[in-house]
């Protein structure tokens, strides 16, 4: 591919994220715990991404039907998501451009705007995920009807807008409290559910009826395709560029080293989260000859009875309406960088979350009204689909950049590293043509 533009005469008309970008400081001297501090927050708004609602629909089917089984495929998926978060924010901090932004740069205008158009495809999908979730959250808790669920959701709008006013840190504090509830309510879930615990450790370890067994295998890349979200990569390629870091090789390098730590870290909490969700569907509707349960509302009916704990399904719904809303927050944001990078265009924040929230409403709400929880449910998992066809199309493009040493400079992708990173797109590009096949065959 014929490099249109560098990094060193790209006119680039403002930064990402400019009203924000290099707005926090960072400590250059001091302990390590006193220069990670001012890192941590992109991790978390990430690993916000690996468990949306959209992550709960495949972790039950798979806990249900097929036990512990699939821990590895949740495992493995989170370390396909390590590896490619540093990727993004390593090409964020070397080049001082998000993936949107880099896309626009280096490829024809023609092949960018195609790229662009999936990508908001994409987010759609990702916030029609969160109109569900949280429309099917407040039904659970509340009773509230879900066609009036969803239209409620349109309010988190605003929410949303009074804190952006408030600085990005207030942001990063929100996100980091809500990941906080869900990690609380799972726990005290796993605790209750009794699983057993010799059997959760050899769920870690691979086992070739993955992919020998086809239903196995469908559920395997439906986790896959749910766990690894592409606007992830756009978001963190620009948000770790709110730090304040010296723009020198020095300065980030060090920059790179304390976000890597965070993203870890952060999508360590995620895996957890996950791994916790398919834990409790094995320990309790596995183990119980519930196989059947394969959405979140018939999971939320059965925890009380089967495991005899009133507080069971309460904490199941407060911690989904948690990541629902969290997921609003991430996936905005995440329009925003899209939309400015790739278009060179910027508009109100309130403006495009009440676009993309309106475009996600309408399915929903057609689909909650004629087909109730049962189609809310498959739609959710359909909402997924279309994020896997999305993946290759953020994936590909960040490999490229990252190996452009060019662009990257001393920071431009290892041997070793460019030989994984290739080979975890392929296993990604493979899979989702056998999931998409599937699906619509």
């Amino acid at each position: 591919m014929k490099l249109i533009l560098s990094t060193q005469n790209m006119p680039l008309d403002r930064q990402s994220l400019s009203e924000t970008n290099a707005s926090i400081a960072v400590h250059t001297k001091g302990s390590f715990w006193k220069k990670m501090s001012a890192y941590i927050g992109p991790g978390l708004m990430v690993a916000v991404g690996y468990m949306d609602p959209g992550n709960w629909a495949t972790d039950i089917a798979g806990g249900a039907r097929f036990g512990y089984t699939l821990l590895s495929v949740i495992l493995i998926s989170n370390l396909f998501a390590m590896l490619l978060q540093h990727l993004s924010l390593k090409l964020g901090i070397a080049t001082g451009m998000d993936l949107a932004q880099a896309c626009r740069a280096y490829f024809p205008k023609k092949v960018a705007l195609v790229l662009w158009a999936l990508a908001e495809i994409a987010i759609t999908a990702c916030d029609l995920a969160e109109v569900l979730g949280s429309a099917i959250a407040l039904n659970l808790l509340f009773h509230i009807p879900l066609s009036v669920g969803v239209v409620i959701t349109t309010l988190d709008v605003l929410l949303i807008l009074y804190f952006q006013n408030k600085g990005f840190r207030i942001i990063e504090s929100i996100v980091g409290g809500l990941i906080g509830v869900v990690l609380m309510c799972f726990v005290y879930e796993v605790i209750v559910s009794h699983p057993e615990w010799s059997q959760v450790a050899g769920g870690l370890i691979p086992q070739k009826e993955v992919i020998t067994n086809p239903g196995m295998l469908y559920v395997a890349i439906g986790i896959l395709g749910a766990t690894v979200m592409p606007h992830n990569l756009y978001l963190h390629s620009s948000i770790i560029q709110t730090r304040a870091y010296a723009r020198t090789d020095e300065g980030r390098k060090s920059a790179i080293r304390y976000a890597t730590i965070d993203s870890t870290a952060s999508l360590g909490i995620a895996f957890f989260i996950n791994a916790a969700i398919l834990i409790l569907a094995a320990a309790t509707f596995h183990t119980s000859g519930n196989q059947q349960v394969a959405d979140i509302t018939d999971a939320h009916h059965l925890l009380d009875p089967l495991l005899g704990s009133r507080w069971a399904s309460v904490l199941f719904a407060v911690a989904l309406l948690a990541a629902g809303q969290n997921a609003t927050i991430t996936g905005t944001m995440a329009g925003q960088i899209v939309m400015e990078g790739f278009l060179n265009l910027q508009m109100k924040p309130w403006l495009r979350q009440l676009i993309t929230r309106l475009i996600a409403i309408v399915p929903a709400l057609f689909v909650a009204i004629q087909y109730g929880e049962h189609g809310t449910s498959e739609l959710l998992v359909f909402s997924q689909v279309i994020l896997s066809i999305q993946l290759s199309f953020a994936v590909i493009p960040l490999i490229i950049f990252t190996n452009k040493r060019d662009w990257m400079g001393r920071f431009v992708n290892s041997r070793l590293l460019s030989t994984v990173s290739w080979v975890i797109a392929a296993i990604i590009v493979v899979l989702n043509l056998y999931l998409l096949i599937d699906t619509f065959t």
